[in-house]
């Protein structure tokens, strides 16, 4: 089942862009996933089944390099042309 989701996250640092660019950096070495980043979020566009096992590794991996942080996540059901 194809779906794009919407993800922007908040790092609670003064020094938040680092994190921010990580997150992205990350999502980006996944195959098969489309990824675009604009000046508030990230889109990824895939297998719903893949995107959701990539965030939960990748968020994980975010709080425990950096600490806390707010993500806030939006899921549609269905490929969006992004």
């Amino acid at each position: 089942m194809k779906t794009t989701i919407e993800i922007s996250k908040y790092p609670l640092n003064e020094n938040y862009e680092p994190p921010i660019l990580n997150f992205i950096e990350r999502l980006n070495t996944h195959e098969g996933i489309e990824v675009k980043t604009n000046a508030t979020a990230t889109h990824l566009v895939g297998d719903y089944d893949e995107i959701m096992e990539l965030l939960q590794k990748e968020i994980k991996h975010s709080f425990e390099a950096y600490g806390k942080a707010i993500f806030v996540i939006k899921i549609l059901h269905g490929a969006l042309d992004i």
